[in-house]
């Protein structure tokens, strides 16, 4: 197979850096390997690898490394070939099964099989298969798969694992003279039966090259220096103080106590912590000595490689916040940083640091930020359970940063907070006693101001006022055709760009407005791998529906795609290669702690996207890992909103360095669960969202400034996010700066199907609260906009002004966009006759 240049050089780059996003969990010293002899394979993942998840982070590149080819690539000899022939007819019945069962059911509710087959995930099966072909060095890959449109269960095979995997892969931990346990997974799976096993390896999903990559490990030609950003814990053991998964109204309880503040806060001992990872060697951090300049707070130290092998690490750097009217978790998250390579023996003098006021917490009921008084203790070390106070910094007086406003709405209850609030462990006594205290200025802390917006160009005004009510309709909504429904459900709305997920309306070009295209994420693109060109347009070939989604289209459904049954198309002309890279998932990015790498991969998109003519990147996805059960974590980056907002960040950079790119940050906001997911209501505190689920979106707006957002399908606290002005003109805007478009997240007629508690959002009071735009926009939204500017809609009325701002920022966009946009690649594969 012949690669481009572009390609050769993306899979590189990721080659070099993924072993990054592996995070080892325990180890024996039997790894890595001296040499390729025979290996004996096992698992669900080691031929039928997961390279990411279903839905829209399902990546289209033009192939994928299985963990079976990645080890035949290095030259290992794998003994187990009829073992994984068993398993995978075994999967093959049982999928069969499962589709079938999906369809009877979707028959008796009178819906289309694709509204319940959408993200629905198989448990992995049972199976009795003799361990034939075990070697001295054997692995077992476990994989898991989740993705859009359904949560995951605490059941054997998904969240659990079932009693076939824990019976081998006993059985080849206690037998085999090296093993390693590979975790091909998007998120936690409860590994309590396994805990014994010497070696266990969390390879994640790291798309197209994911088994060289790892093969790469397992022969020491790279090494894991990743660590978990969520907590790993039995299932029970994870907070049960909020809901989770609700039909319609799903309360966080919980408020500001989510992964590691809930488990720190409560000295629950987690199977694995937050921020927890090993490596082939060893660290030690030594000599923290802390500064204060104003309210800038500096932690420097030593990290020295002890062990005798090369590596990377991970510094952390954790503050105690003191409770006073309010109260606070054991430790938040402050800075961390990520070593260069250094070989044994060698070190590094890393500085971390942050801004007192990043650590105010939300007071409801003055609706400020606030620092109050008290001591400030600084924890460093190698996970949120492996820490040592390096430092303290004292307040004498309460300060209030910023006057904020009251947004979001407000539930109907009160936050849980543990019995008592304990700062300190057994032992640490000595430790703060030995403490360094500086003394912070409450003169030096500086009170918010409000962000300067640039101004909008005076001729995008005149030329967006200039235009009639139907055109500003327009405008506000996406590039629509009166019979894309069908595609509109599975993301597939683009008329430029094959496979492309929708765009703006190009109805206004002739008044020189341009139309900007968007693709889906956050995977890296997902694009039709080929596309065909003829007299009547573009169109996808061979793969516009993704995979997971193919089982449950019908033979009408596949038709109003412009396929035939047996999916080839029904067209003709020549024949366009659109090769994307598949990127390694969100969750994985994060595990790196490595921001240069996030960024890099924010380069590959940025420069795919200019290959292809795409303008905005639908992604990065940052929602907060509230429950390891939420379908869509693997997209997501972590429990923590520090890091989720600087990986977010950094991939924002990395694609908007390219000119005419932009990334679209995404989901705003409380999108924590896929059961209902057009319709669920998110119950949340004003605190618990600031202080932890706006907080990411607010640090990647600032750092980053990212050209558009998305709002989230949920409600919250009773109305739909695209409709709440509060958080999208109160916060977004006027609090942070934010100066892009918003969109929706796409609303179609397709899923609307049954009947519940909340209704759907609609284009009109989304415009009316400032969502900008409404994807992927349909006849339908039209007429609800027009209703509503001539006062015949009974929900809602716009003033004309109201859409004029909405269209007004749509444009601005483009123009920005567009300026410098044009495809760069394009290549002739073939003509079709």
């Amino acid at each position: 197979m012949e690669l481009y240049p572009y390609e050769l050089e993306h899979f590189e780059i990721l080659r070099s850096y993924a072993a990054e996003c592996m995070v080892l969990l325990k180890e024996n010293g039997d790894f890595p390997l001296e040499n390729t002899d025979q290996i004996a394979l096992y698992g669900s993942g080691a031929r039928q690898t997961i390279k990411g998840g279903t839905g829209s982070g399902d990546v289209n590149s033009r192939f994928f490394v299985t963990v079976e080819q990645g080890l035949q690539n290095a030259g290992f000899n794998i003994s187990t070939k009829k073992w994984m022939d068993g398993y995978e007819e075994i999967r093959r019945q049982a999928h069969k099964k499962f589709v079938a069962d999906i369809k009877a059911k979707a028959h008796a509710a009178n819906v289309p099989a694709i509204m319940l087959g959408m993200g629905a995930v198989m448990p992995e099966p049972e199976y009795e298969l003799p361990l034939e072909g075990v070697k001295d060095t054997a692995v077992y890959v476990l994989s898991r798969i989740s993705g859009e449109g359904s949560d995951r269960n605490a059941v054997s095979g998904d969240f659990k694992l079932t009693q076939s995997e824990i019976r081998d892969i006993l059985i080849l931990a206690n037998t085999c003279k090296r093993f390693m346990l590979v975790l091909n997974v998007g998120g936690v799976v409860d590994l309590t039966p396994v805990l014994k096993v010497p070696n266990i390896l969390v390879l994640s999903q790291l798309g197209a090259i994911t088994g060289d990559v790892l093969a790469d490990v397992l022969l020491g030609k790279s090494y894991p220096s990743g660590k978990l950003t969520t907590t790993w814990a039995a299932g029970e053991d994870y907070s049960q103080i909020g809901d989770f998964g609700n039909e319609d109204d799903t309360r966080y309880r919980e408020g500001v106590y989510v992964g590691y503040r809930y488990f720190d806060s409560i000295a629950k001992t987690p199977l694995f912590p937050f921020g927890f990872g090993l490596g082939y060697t060893q660290f030690s951090i030594d000599d923290p000595v802390i500064s204060l300049e104003g309210s800038h707070v500096n932690v420097a130290a030593t990290v020295r490689n002890i062990g005798s092998a090369s590596g990377k690490d991970v510094v952390q750097l954790y503050v105690s916040v003191p409770s006073g009217k309010l109260d606070q978790p054991y430790q938040t998250l402050a800075a961390f940083a990520k070593t260069e390579e250094l070989k044994a023996g060698q070190i590094q003098h890393i500085n971390m640091n942050f801004v007192m006021e990043e650590l105010a917490s939300f007071d409801t009921a003055r609706a400020v930020n606030v620092l109050e008084a008290g001591d400030y203790l600084l924890r460093i070390g190698s996970s949120s359970r492996d820490t040592c106070i390096c430092g303290i910094v004292r307040l004498d007086h309460e300060v209030v940063t910023q006057q904020l406003s009251h947004a979001g709405g407000t539930p109907d209850f009160e936050d849980w907070k543990p019995q008592s609030q304990q700062w300190t462990y057994n032992g640490e006594a000595e430790e703060i006693a030995r403490a360094k205290v500086l003394i912070l200025n409450t003169d030096a802390l500086s009170t918010a101001s409000q962000p300067s917006i640039p101004e909008i160009d005076p001729k995008v005004i005149q030329l967006v006022n200039d235009l009639s009510n139907h055109e500003l309709a327009w405008l506000c909504l996406g590039n629509y055709r009166s019979d894309n429904e069908s595609s509109s459900v599975i993301g597939n709305a683009g008329f430029a760009v094959a496979g492309a997920a929708g765009e703006t309306t190009d109805r206004l070009q002739e008044k020189g407005i341009p139309s900007y295209v968007m693709a889906d994420g956050p995977a890296g693109l997902r694009l039709s791998r080929q596309y065909g060109a003829d007299e009547q347009g573009i169109y996808s070939v061979g793969d516009a529906v993704p995979s997971a989604f193919i089982d449950f289209m019908d033979e009408n459904l596949m038709a109003a795609l412009g396929f035939k049954k047996s999916g080839e198309m029904a067209r003709s002309g020549k024949i366009y290669d659109q090769y994307c890279t598949a990127l390694p998932i969100g969750t994985a990015l994060a595990q790196s702690w490595n921001l240069e790498f996030c960024r890099t991969c924010g380069d590959i998109v940025g420069d795919e996207m200019k290959r292809f003519g795409i303008h905005l990147w639908l992604a990065p996805a940052f929602n907060i890992h509230r429950s390891p059960f939420c379908g869509r974590n693997y997209e997501y980056f972590s429990e923590d909103p520090l890091i989720s907002g600087k990986v977010a960040a950094a991939i924002t950079l990395g694609v908007q360095s390219h000119p005419g790119c932009g990334v679209t940050i995404k989901h705003y906001v409380c999108n924590n669960q896929e059961t209902n997911r057009f319709r669920s209501n998110s119950v949340v505190s004003e605190r618990a969202l600031r202080d932890i689920y706006l907080r990411g979106f607010k640090i990647c707006v600032e750092e980053a400034r990212p050209y558009a957002l998305m709002t989230s399908y949920n409600l919250l606290n009773g109305v739909h996010t695209s409709e709440r002005e509060d958080i999208l003109k109160d916060i977004l805007r006027e609090e942070w700066g934010f100066d892009g478009i918003v969109m929706s997240d796409w609303v179609v007629a397709g899923v609307k199907h049954g009947v519940k508690k909340y209704p759907y959002a609609t284009a009109a009071k989304s415009i009316k609260a400032g969502n900008d735009i409404m994807m992927p926009g349909s006849e339908a939204d039209h007429s609800d906009i027009m209703a509503a500017l001539a006062g015949t809609n009974e929900m809602v009325t716009l003033t004309r002004d109201e859409v004029v701002n909405c269209a007004i920022r749509v444009a601005q966009v483009g123009f920005r966009l567009t300026e410098s946009k044009g495809r760069l690649f394009n290549i002739i594969v073939k003509d079709f006759e």
